[in-house]
């Protein structure tokens, strides 16, 4: 029997867009009304307002003009994507990261297995924070080199930093991007059920460390190592120190600017640029060198960047086709009459499945949640288990989401095949999925 080949990605992608298309011939075309919510201040559906419009296929060239538009729209994270590639790439030609890497590994000695649950604490945090996931590919380049240095492959550097990400942020008790739109959208006090979240956030981290730890430890292959061999505390030079100091700060500032801050990723690539050019320029590439390592670095994540705009512009194809909204209409209207387990199961996946037009999970709640929590209302289920369902369903669904494009760019930038991360996400979506649902039936039982 033939394994499975998924296509390459960008065929993938491609293919889902002429699939978008299609369905704008065949979906029949559906609006609801929209408005500012006080709250949030955000646009969203009103309830009951579904009504069908005149349709809008999408035609054959309007479909391939959709991924320009799609690059368009995400210029701001492609931007970044190039902008970071280059600035690393500069850095990686003074030698410093080999240097300060092999410095940590020979530190990290018969410690090594620390690194994963040390990395999936620290990234599902971030991810439980802010929902980063954009922000985690200038660290791409850094988790490769540690990890190919420990044994471990290109997967586990994935999992233990967006994968670990997006299971803080399913899971979290405070990510305002999620739960806690959601939570305003219902009319529901923030961080209201935060004690419950934090119990189950804290057991769905426990499991994704012991999924990706079985997994490491089965694929683990004899640790690369670098073409520089040195002592510790002896061969790493003053330059390279103080290059190391200098990322150290740019990923301080990074961080703290996105949270603190309100930095966008506008601000991101600024830092990055002017952090590459002076690491460049102290370790001794000049201007031309710098420049040209610059380019190179371009060069190298052309392909991340050139995914996020695909991805982006299958969402571009269903909303001119203007059948998003009754996609979710009609999914989720027949499964309203179901027993109440077997609804808000249904209403779960049903999550994952919107998630896969709609890969924003601040898009996806503004669109869905003033659907559900009249529904919710007329089903006698409380808006804090509502709200459950949709972060479980689309949270996890990000895993297997192809149309996300911070997914998709930093598996390009750490070679790692799609049809590779689904088979390892699926073990992970049906683990973690299972506990969410548990956390559902739970809170819906105690009345939360």
């Amino acid at each position: 029997m033939k394994k499975l080949v998924f296509p390459h990605p960008l065929v993938l992608l491609l293919l889902c867009i002429i699939v978008a298309a299609l369905a704008s011939y065949v979906v029949p075309a559906g609006q609801f009304d929209r408005t500012i919510n006080e709250q949030t201040g955000r646009e969203v559906v009103v309830p009951g307002s579904y009504h069908k419009v005149d349709a809008s296929p999408v035609g054959f060239f309007q479909t391939l003009v959709a991924v320009p538009l799609g690059l368009e729209r995400a210029a701001s994270v492609v931007f970044l994507v190039f902008i970071v590639g280059g600035a690393f790439v500069v850095i990686d030609k003074t030698g410093a990261l080999n240097s300060g890497m092999e410095y940590l590994v020979k530190r990290l000695e018969s410690k090594e297995m620390l690194v994963i649950p040390i990395s999936i604490l620290v990234f599902a945090s971030l991810g439980a924070l802010q929902n980063f996931q954009e922000e985690i590919i200038p660290l791409v380049p850094i988790l490769l080199i540690l990890c190919r240095r420990l044994g471990f492959d290109n997967l586990t550097a994935a999992a233990i930093s967006i994968g670990a990400a997006m299971v803080g942020s399913s899971f979290s008790p405070m990510n305002p991007f999620q739960v806690g739109i959601a939570q305003k959208l219902a009319d529901l006090p923030l961080l209201s059920g935060g004690g419950f979240r934090l119990i189950f956030l804290l057991i769905a981290i426990g499991v994704y460390m012991i999924i990706v730890w079985r997994r490491a430890l089965k694929t683990r292959i004899a640790p690369e190592r670098g073409g520089i061999e040195i002592v510790v505390g002896n061969q790493i030079s003053t330059s390279q120190r103080l290059i190391l100091v200098i990322l150290m700060l740019t990923f301080t500032f990074f961080v703290v600017g996105v949270i603190f801050w309100g930095w966008g990723f506008q601000e991101m690539s600024a830092a990055f640029l002017l952090s590459g050019i002076i690491c460049g320029l102290i370790g001794g590439l000049k201007v031309r060198g710098t420049a040209e390592a610059f380019v190179s670095g371009f060069q190298e994540m052309a392909y991340a960047g050139i995914l996020i705009g695909f991805a982006s512009g299958i969402f571009v194809v269903l909303e001119q086709g203007l059948i998003i909204d009754s996609i979710v209409h009609n999914l989720f209207s027949s499964i309203s009459s179901l027993p109440k387990e077997l609804s808000l199961t249904g209403i779960t996946f049903i999550h994952t499945l919107i998630h896969f037009p709609v890969p924003s999970v601040s898009g996806h709640a503004v669109l869905t949640l003033p659907i559900l929590v009249p529904l919710s209302d007329l089903m006698g289920v409380s808006r804090q288990v509502t709200v459950l369902c949709y972060q479980y369903g689309a949270g996890m669904g990000e895993f297997l989401t192809p149309t996300n494009g911070a997914l998709m760019a930093i598996l390009a930038a750490a070679s790692v095949p799609f049809n590779q991360w689904f088979k390892f996400a699926l073990k992970v979506y049906g683990a973690l999925i299972a506990l969410g649902l548990i956390a559902i039936y739970l809170a819906m039982y105690i009345g939360l």
